[in-house]
């Protein structure tokens, strides 16, 4: 049986009273590096009317650029949907890899966007490039303020556990998965262990890979939406910060942060939103792990490549072009680089 019709028998046990359930229309989304992402359009009768949604499929891949659970990214979705932080409103959450042959998800396609980082530099979105960076680290700002209570998918931390977990979770996948001695990021490891930053101001919800291509922006230059939560996670929101201004993401290939705005702005506008202080020393520990994570995710990619384990080519790309432009950036915080 193929996808499609698998997708719409598995919808058919879903929804309650639902007569003439058929999906159309099923499409790959390719660019996502940890999940198989499609979109489809789900019709049925229901309580004597006709019901027409767009959805997305989020499908576990054999292997994937960093291994993460399903099931906390739908723990973010349901956490947020309906508050200051747009997101698309998670329907089902499947386990059971009979039905697909992995675990998925699925929730509401937001239509009318555009994540591309590379066409938000053209009209029309070019033109409100400061409203759209100022829309995202208020966004940001609104993430860090967020109740964590009731979110029982994260696993909880204390305030001074957050960056012992996160520096060895990252520097186990190096471990496990480099290719090639990385000397630039164990000294990178050497020093933030010598140096450990101050416990967190507040235990919140991390998105893991908050920066511009992962979340969708109107013409307008609204957001219409926050994507992308496979890396969710309690803990310093800091670390969210310090990411989202990772020189690897500067897209315009000047000293804007995301591409979007300066540095200062970025970090002026979550400190109002979010009700924190970004303290300079903090947040240099928190943008050295930065580059640490992101190599982490580097290596990972090439190692899935290199071993069979998912040929495409988004797996080999990252581990070519960001792995020498992530050794740059922690270079240039530990001032060895000019």
């Amino acid at each position: 049986m193929e996808l499609q019709d698998r997708l719409a028998a598995y919808a058919r046990r879903r929804l309650d009273a639902a007569a003439a359930v058929t999906v159309g229309g099923l499409q790959r989304i390719h660019g996502g590096a940890s999940r198989e992402t499609f979109r489809f359009v789900l019709r049925y009768r229901q309580a004597g009317r006709e019901v027409e949604r767009r959805l997305i499929l989020r499908r576990d891949p054999a292997g994937s650029l960093i291994e993460t659970d399903r099931a906390v990214e739908f723990a973010a979705y349901a956490a947020f949907h309906g508050t200051a932080v747009p997101v698309p409103e998670p329907l089902w959450l499947e386990e059971d890899a009979h039905h697909l042959d992995h675990p998925f998800f699925i929730m509401e396609e937001l239509v009318g966007g555009e994540a591309s980082p590379l066409k938000l530099f053209e009209p029309p979105f070019g033109d409100h490039l400061e409203r759209i960076g100022h829309r995202k680290w208020t966004i940001l700002g609104e993430i860090a303020r967020r109740d964590t209570s009731g979110i029982d998918a994260m696993a909880p931390i204390t305030a001074d556990g957050a960056w012992r977990r996160e520096l060895a979770r990252w520097e186990g996948v190096i471990d496990e998965d480099q290719l090639e001695p990385q000397p630039i990021i164990r000294a990178v490891i050497r020093w933030l262990r010598r140096n450990p930053p101050p416990p967190a101001q507040r235990i919140s919800v991390v998105h893991g890979d908050y920066r511009t291509g992962n979340f969708l922006v109107t013409t307008e230059g609204n957001i219409l939406g926050i994507l992308d939560w496979e890396m969710a996670h309690l803990g310093d929101p800091l670390e969210d910060l310090a990411w989202s201004i990772n020189r690897v993401w500067n897209w315009a290939r000047d000293d804007r942060a995301g591409g979007l705005l300066p540095r200062s702005d970025a970090i002026r506008i979550w400190e109002d939103s979010s009700g924190l202080r970004a303290a300079p020393e903090a947040l240099h520990w928190w943008e050295l792990f930065s580059c640490v994570k992101g190599q982490g995710i580097w290596v990972s990619a090439a190692r899935a490549y290199h071993d069979g384990r998912n040929l495409d080519p988004i797996m080999a790309i990252p581990s070519w072009m960001q792995g020498n432009s992530q050794d740059r950036a922690a270079l240039e915080l530990l001032g060895h680089l000019r």
